[in-house]
Order: C-alpha cells, then structure tokens, then sequence
C-alpha cells in the first residue's frame, strides 16, 4: 500500500505471473500444515486433566481440546510406548508445566494394579518420578492373590499435589513436583480398615464446592464377586483441615466408621452394597450435591440399607440427621437387581445438559448390569421429595441399544452446531450414540441414532471426536453417525483402562497376560517425543 492508503500498480505482468506462481504453490503447502499440527503461535495454551473423565462431574467431554479434531485425528501416528511396572487399569491425569528436579515438564500420573503411582514425561513416557504402596502381605480372602486396586489418581486443584490409593488401605498425599510423600494432619488418611475383603475400585475424585471448600472422594467396594464381609462406604477427606466424614451404604446410622468386625447390631447387620462405578462419587455445582451409585445389596430405608440404588449426599459427604442420605433414586426392581447380580453401581451416574425448554433442569443417566437406561430427576430423584422410595424415572427406561450390561461409564457432548445433547454408551457388546429429546410436554428421553458392535471400556469425547478402547482396538469416531475416523490395532488387551486426550496427545493403557503391560501415546506428525505441539 502507498502512504495515501492506495494500492501500488505493479508495471511488470512477469512479477505479477510469478506471484500468482508461488501462491499457487506455497498456498496449499501452508493449508495442509496449518489442518494438521498448528504452528507454536497458533497452539493453543496447555491445560490440565486433573481426574478420570475431566472434572468433578466426570462428563467425559473435554471441551479443552482444540489440536486433534475430526479434520485431522485420521493423522495420529504412535509417539510412544513405554512398559510400566504394573497394569494402569483406570484413566491417566495430566498436569502441564510442573516445575520438577530435572526441569519444567508436562506431567501424566498414573496408578497402577500393584499400588505405584507414577508420574511420567507427558510427551516421551520417560519416569521422572514414582512411589509405590504394595500390597506387602495383603491378601484377597486369604488365597494366594495379592491385594490391588482399579482406581485412578486425582489431582488437588491447587496443582501442587497429587493423592493415590495405596494397597494399605490408605490414601496417599505426594508433591507433584518431586512425589516425596506429605505425612501429618490425618495423611496417610484411613479409607478401609479391611484390606482383604475391600478395595477402592473406582477412580478418586476432587471438587472445589461451592462454599469454596476442596474435598477428596474415595469409595469402596468388595474385593471380589460379593465374597466375604464388606460394606461399600464413601469417605470424604476435607483436603484443607484433613478431617473426614464416612457414609455407609448398608447402615447409614452409623457414621464416620470404617468397620473391622462381624456383621452383627453393633457394627453393620448387613452385607455388600458397594460403590464401585468407574467415576466413584461426582460433583454437581448446578445442585451443589455429589451423588453416587451402589451396587448390589439390600434396599430397606427404614434400616438404613441402600443397595441398587443412586444416593444423593452434601458435598462434605453428610446427608441427613440421621445419618440418611438427602434424596435416593431405586429401581421398582431392585430385588430382582440383587438376586440375579444386576448392579446398578456398575456404572456411575452422568449428568446431562438440557436446554431451557427441559421440563428436568438437573439431569442424569444411569444405566448398570441389567443393560437398561434410566433418566433421573437430580433435584426430585424418585418423583417424590425424598429418600427411600422406588422408581420415578424421568422417562420410560430402555434397553442399551446393542445389549449387554454395561461395566463402563457414558460419556456425554453438547454438539455446538445447534445446542444437542447427546450420550455415548460402551461396553463389551459394542458403542451406542443417543440424543436426547424432548416431548411436547418437555420431558426428555434418549433416542438412539446410531450403534457399532465393537465395543469396550468407557468412551472419551474431546473436540467432537468420540474414542473408545477395546480389546486390540483404539478408535475413533464421528459423534453423529459413529463412522469410524481413525483405529490402531496394535495394542493389545483392555480392562477397564480408558482414552484420555490431553494437549494434542491421546493416551490409552493396556497388558498382556503373563507378559507385560504399556502406556501408548498417539499425536499428529511432527509432533516429537519429548516436545510441546
């Protein structure tokens, strides 16, 4: 341009051919780069994944994600694999810049089967640091396995530490920065006094609250297939005093103890009813409640037993003054539920968003191992303002569109193109994408659009992309119409590990019986091991 603000007239055509040359030939050079991995100016800022699934609601929709999308996730190449010392059976977290002894890195963190908790180079796989709390002579019913756990880590929302169940019935405090181990103030905090009967199953998981308290969830569950003497119980750990609070599912009255004796009046007169869902225990400011499902045991309110059921609690884990829980949701079938094994905890409860013309503002899905979907009032959980009653669904319940209980947990997204919510089921017999919508009256109800019979662990979405890991299969999908967009076959077997996408990297773990088991990370090219995308 002239200082006039005209355009300069070129009096060479030659120059003008040759312009028009190079554009032609650098133009689509530069968009194919710029579809692929952004330049450093262009990369969005790095952010955290500080628990399974995200957040304290466990929505599995990471909204964050802006590098690997559908135009280019056909593009992931394997960045690495590293084996670990025990199988990561949960969801990895991630930490980005922490400063450590050996530099500023992006941090994952990961527990293992076998009590490590391990923190990893996010972008090589290489340790920078790891603690283990084994299983020492632990256990399970006196035979010859070892005692484990499934869960998964979670990090404080301070980002200076990290907490991790270890195999002696205790949740552990570690810096992340250099994992040395905080002891005082009630930690290591006691969550099971029964190390061979029970286990934290499910992933920990943190809130900031409402009132701006911070609060760690752990739950319990039985070791095995409903063997031996266990209660399932939540105890909730207020991370700025230390002191916590214990909820128990089979008798309620009694709170704020971890049991160790016989079933009897004394301690707990009833069996079971463990929590032990994938998400554990989620947090909902819109209610500013945190709910959670149990799984197999008895349903009797009038003895403060709630097995087979959805609970709804205070965020610092109390309920009412009785020791009851606030509001519960129970199946009309629930003795049908426990006498053919069909736990509704399972799968954990998924909160899902509604538009203002909802009639239910406070949504959830829980579905379970019978393999039906339920919607529930978050507000008003059965229908009739209070806990201890049956059924009240929202809507009609329905069968998972592919069949098959469901071990997993669904995750949720809201499509931005016009606002719907849709939910994406998994489980062994295959992944199955519902929208949810509305009758005249405003009720919601699920309505399944599409369905694909390779199934597995619970699904991931991260910028309108569905993942989802099986058996010898990670894949991607297109929310829409589950139309595959990307898969790898070369890993191998699948528990109830799970996708995580953090920062343009997809991570998922698996093993191999008798052999070893893996850590994979999967990015765009040009994308290198040890750098930031």
């Amino acid at each position: 341009m002239r200082p006039d603000g005209r355009a300069r007239r070129h009096g060479s055509t030659a120059f003008v051919r040759s312009v028009r040359y190079w554009a032609g030939v650098i133009g689509p050079v530069m968009a194919a780069l710029l579809c692929t991995t952004p330049s450093f100016a262009e990369a969005p800022a790095p952010y955290d994944w500080p628990q399974f699934n995200g957040g304290p609601r466990h929505s599995g929709n990471n909204t964050l994600e802006h590098l690997i999308s559908a135009r280019n996730v056909s593009k992931l190449t394997l960045l690495f694999k590293v084996n670990v010392p025990s199988t990561i059976d949960g969801a990895v977290t991630a930490l980005s810049r922490v400063k450590t002894l050996t530099g500023t890195v992006d941090l994952l963190l990961a527990t293992t089967k076998a009590g490590h908790l391990l923190a990893l180079d996010a972008h090589s796989g290489a340790t920078i640091w790891t603690r283990q709390v084994g299983p020492g002579s632990c256990r399970f019913f006196e035979q010859p396995l070892s005692c484990f756990t499934n869960s998964s880590p979670a990090i404080d929302p301070n980002r200076q530490f990290v907490y991790s169940y270890g195999l002696d019935g205790r949740v552990h405090k570690y810096r992340v920065d250099d994992g040395s181990e905080v002891v005082g103030g009630g930690w290591p905090e006691v969550t099971t006094l029964r190390l061979t009967n029970e286990k934290a199953s499910s992933a920990l998981s943190v809130a900031r609250t409402m009132s701006g308290d911070r609060y760690l969830y752990v739950v319990h569950a039985g070791t095995g297939p409903d063997i031996g003497v266990y209660q399932g119980h939540l105890t909730t750990i207020n991370l700025a005093t230390g002191a916590q609070h214990v909820f128990n599912t089979m008798c309620s009255n009694h709170s704020d103890v971890h049991f160790t004796g016989p079933l009897g009046p004394a301690t707990c007169p009833q069996n079971y009813g463990g929590i032990w869902g994938r998400s554990g225990v989620i947090y909902d400011r819109d209610t500013d409640r945190i709910y959670m499902a149990v799984g197999n045991g008895t349903f009797d309110p009038v003895n403060h037993e709630w097995g087979d059921s959805v609970l709804a609690l205070n965020p610092d884990g109390t309920g009412r003054a009785n020791g009851d829980p606030l509001d519960s949701y129970t199946p009309r079938n629930h003795a049908e539920l426990l006498k053919f094994d069909f736990d509704l905890g399972s799968s954990s409860p998924v909160v899902l968003p509604v538009p203002p013309r909802s009639r239910i503002k406070h949504l959830a899905l829980q579905t379970g191992k019978d393999g039906k979907l339920r919607l529930i009032d978050l507000t008003n959980m059965s229908g009739q303002g209070g806990p201890g009653h049956t059924g009240g669904e929202v809507s009609p319940i329905i069968d998972v569109p592919q069949g098959g209980p469901v071990f997993s947990v669904p995750a949720t997204w809201l499509n931005p193109a016009d606002g719907s919510t849709w939910v994406y089921v998994a489980n062994y017999s295959g992944i199955a994408g519902l929208r949810l919508l509305f009758n005249a009256h405003g009720t919601p109800y699920l309505h399944p659009v599409w369905t694909r019979q390779d199934g597995g662990s619970s699904p991931l979405v991260a910028n309108g992309v569905v993942y989802e890991a099986g058996d010898n299969r990670l894949q991607a999908l297109d929310p829409l119409t589950g139309k595959r967009l990307w898969q790898d076959t070369r890993i191998h077997n699948i528990h109830w590990s799970s996708p995580v996408v953090a920062n343009g990297i997809l991570y998922i773990s698996d093993w191999q019986e008798n052999h070893f088991s893996r850590l994979l990370a999967y990015a765009l090219p040009g994308v290198a091991a040890g750098s930031r995308p």
